[in-house]
């Protein structure tokens, strides 16, 4: 069960981020001339093919959570690439000298407007890419937006603060070694072995701080189900958090630094799978953008948990006891895990193993409507209103269902719609597939 408490208490903390933010200080021209640099740095044929290719045809609009919620053409997906157009434009288009006549050159204004686009009113979702009639990745336009913005010193304090947290301190929101070792410990207590810093194991288990703070029972749950299995598997304390705040701030030496504890430890012990947590940002962060230092790629499979037990369930090698209790639930696809990695028929599985009595949002699966509070997004105090009004849609689909409750695989949105749920006094109650799936496991083998 969540503590509310810690619950309440861990959202009284982002209040207080940006206070411990340190400052960048910079020129206004030293801004635009390191946000440029990074966008020309990052300029490659395909994101160039990506801004040329835009027909204005408004589609994206359409895809949108944050436009359809308010109507406010600022927020159209095309639009958060403007500069990044522009700076392709003048300086690395085929036409860049003639363009240089026409098209004028950013400034500090307009990237401090790009902030609230390419970070609060954006979480990378990908639902726009899914209807574009050019297939542009508007997501990693705004992934590089992101990383400029970072370099000029202009991300948003709340995620800088942690950032810089995770960089220099090797924590997030004071979560460490120690803290991890407590949640063990918790879990332990309740005749739950964990296996800690084993120097062999098949399977490298990584947490996230929201797991130590908030969601134990993931934890706990994630470790029946591999003990279940009787697989060899290990968390490692010296690399152990899945969330990556290079990420998701921009910070991109932060975010191969992130990486590389996880990899290094993994590779240490000769694992063959990596399971992440129900963390959406952590999958891209280690299984698409990770790679070793010589551009190779990693030596390990890299599974979310619940993509995990979808297959195992999939291969007869995890049956469940199904539930006699006639609920009827929805699932909630995590956008980082379905549209982008196409976990969609995993978690499925796991829940009709479950016997839960699944009806699926419309529309679903890749096209699911995001929970708004991904990418960082949840973290950003200016951002809640507008985020409330993203998670609407999100409600207004779920309820359709006609379901009890929503289970996610996501702690992100877990944690943005619990604080939808409490902001609204909405009765539908939220849950964890892992934990739905521990619940689940025969009682002689748990």
């Amino acid at each position: 069960m969540i503590d509310m408490n810690v619950f309440r208490a861990f959202g009284e903390a982002i209040t207080h981020l940006p206070e411990m933010a340190k400052p960048m200080p910079m020129s206004d021209a030293e801004r635009v001339e390191r946000a440029k640099a990074v966008m020309r740095r990052k300029m490659d044929r395909s994101l160039a093919l990506d801004l040329e290719s835009c027909v204005h045809c408004g589609y994206c609009s359409e895809a949108c959570h944050f436009y359809q919620a308010t109507s406010d053409d600022k927020y159209t997906p095309s639009r958060k690439l403007d500069l990044l157009r522009r700076v392709h434009a003048r300086e690395t288009s085929a036409f860049a000298p003639l363009k240089r006549l026409f098209v004028k050159d950013i400034t500090n204004e307009e990237l401090l407007e790009a902030q609230e686009l390419c970070f609060d009113s954006c979480t990378e979702c990908g639902r726009c890419s899914m209807v574009c009639p050019m297939g542009i990745n508007t997501a990693r336009g705004v992934n590089i937006m992101r990383e400029a913005l970072y370099e000029a010193g202009l991300a948003p304090l709340e995620l800088t603060a942690v950032a810089q947290e995770q960089q220099e301190q090797g924590t997030v929101f004071g979560v460490g070694t120690r803290e991890l070792l407590q949640a063990i410990e918790q879990v332990r207590t309740q005749g739950i072995p964990v296996p800690l810093d084993e120097p062999k194991a098949d399977i490298m288990v990584v947490s996230t701080v929201i797991d130590v703070l908030l969601f134990q029972d993931a934890l706990a749950a994630t470790a029946r189900v591999l003990n279940h299995l009787g697989r060899s598997w290990t968390i490692r304390s010296a690399g152990f958090e899945a969330a990556n705040f290079g990420l998701l701030s921009g910070n991109e030496a932060l975010q191969k630094e992130a990486s590389r504890r996880i990899i290094t430890e993994a590779i240490a012990i000769g694992a063959k799978e990596v399971i992440l947590p129900e963390c959406g940002h952590s999958y891209p962060a280690l299984r698409w953008e990770a790679v070793m230092d010589d551009g190779s790629p990693l030596p390990f499979d890299v599974l979310a948990i619940s993509e995990f037990i979808g297959r195992e369930v999939q291969a007869g090698r995890l049956a469940l006891k199904p539930s006699q209790d006639g609920s009827l639930v929805t699932y909630h696809d995590a956008c980082k895990l379905a549209r982008h990695g196409g976990v969609v028929q995993e978690p499925r599985a796991a829940l009709r193993a479950a016997g839960v009595h699944l009806l699926d949002t419309s529309p679903t699966a890749e096209h699911n409507w995001c929970c708004g509070g991904g990418a960082g997004a949840f973290l950003i105090n200016r951002a809640a209103g507008l985020r409330h009004k993203a998670w609407e849609i999100k409600k207004a689909q779920i309820e359709a269902t006609g379901a009890a409750s929503v289970v996610v695989s996501c702690g992100s949105c877990r944690l943005n719609l619990m604080a939808g749920a409490q902001a609204d006094a909405w009765p539908i109650a939220i849950d964890s597939l892992v934990e739905v799936v521990a619940r689940q496991l025969p009682a002689e083998k748990q």
